[in-house]
């Protein structure tokens, strides 16, 4: 069978479908549905460039590549491919094919360095370096068994601090946007970010599919959002958050805690069995603080980064 590689066609179900198939198969603790796919494919900045692989045999969508330009970063000409190749359908150059198209589409575009995520496992790093790419930092995957773990018990609150839930700030959720911003810029990375684009935030963040502003929790201090958890969930029985932090002015409080506490203990109340996070493996606050809320580290990533030119 011929194995050729196009575009992601969101209008097509099967399409969308196959890919959030690969992505299951490969990568189970990462959320995603076909219609978060689609809403990504349609609402994603245009100068990211983002343009979704499929590689395909035979009628079946057998690899996937996420591949796009970061925009959000003060640094030009960083692009980034993710690709992920069904587990048994290996071995039919599916991976270098979505590559090679990935890297035609980013330089086009100015890219001179790119960043991918690569399951630590020896096959994958072997792949990504018999392309030219080299290795960086790595990110653990986590997951938290919600439905028989024990959840340490809810704290009383010191009296200056209430605990909010995202849904509250669902006419003005602008200081939640300043909050996510400043707590992203600190986070460990290769890459820069500066979230200053409230639109694009709306758009790609709030307004995401699978966001659960109501079991997003937010400590608050003096009337100020201060902390906050946010969760996304899969329309089933998984629960993830996808950022958990402090502003400078509040940390060293437990304020982090406090929130993703509350948000746990309700996303166990809804009925969520599993819950899923990632974190850089050079934040070890964090890192702390998931293992003390029971999470196990379920699988690693490494980026790797290739130069162009």
């Amino acid at each position: 069978m011929t194995v050729t590689v196009r575009d992601l066609h969101p209008e097509v179900r099967a399409d969308i479908e196959g890919f959030a198939h690969v992505r299951r198969l490969t990568i189970p603790f990462f959320l995603i549905t076909p219609d978060s796919l689609a809403y990504d494919l349609t609402h994603t900045h245009p100068d990211a460039h983002y343009r979704p692989l499929v590689a395909e045999e035979d009628g079946e969508v057998i690899g996937t590549a996420q591949v796009g330009i970061v925009h959000d970063s003060p640094e030009p000409g960083q692009g980034y491919i993710n690709v992920y190749v069904h587990p048994e359908r290996t071995r039919r150059r599916a991976g270098s094919l979505l590559v090679r198209a990935a890297e035609e589409h980013l330089a086009a575009r100015g890219a001179t360095r790119l960043f991918s995520w690569v399951l630590d496992e020896p096959g994958n790093r072997a792949f990504a370096e018999r392309h030219g790419y080299r290795e960086s930092r790595s990110a653990h995957f986590l997951r938290l068994d919600l439905a028989n773990g024990t959840l340490p018990p809810l704290q009383s609150l010191p009296p200056d601090v209430e605990l909010r839930t995202g849904a509250d700030f669902a006419d003005d959720p602008r200081p939640l946007f300043e909050l996510d911003s400043e707590t992203m810029s600190d986070e460990p990375s290769d890459i820069v970010y500066e979230f200053t684009d409230y639109e694009a935030w709306l758009k790609e963040t709030w307004n995401h599919p699978l966001i659960s502003p109501e079991l997003t929790s937010v400590a608050v201090v003096d009337g100020r959002p201060a902390a906050f958890s946010a969760a996304r969930t899969d329309g089933g029985t998984w629960y993830g958050t996808v950022m958990t932090g402090t502003a400078r002015a509040f940390r060293g409080r437990g304020l982090a805690k406090l929130a993703k506490n509350d948000s746990l203990h309700r996303a166990r109340a809804a009925g969520f069995t599993q819950a899923f996070t990632a974190n850089d493996a050079g934040n070890g606050p964090m890192i702390a603080i998931n293992k003390w809320f029971g999470y196990e580290i379920c699988a690693t990533e490494v980026r790797y980064v290739r130069e162009l030119g």
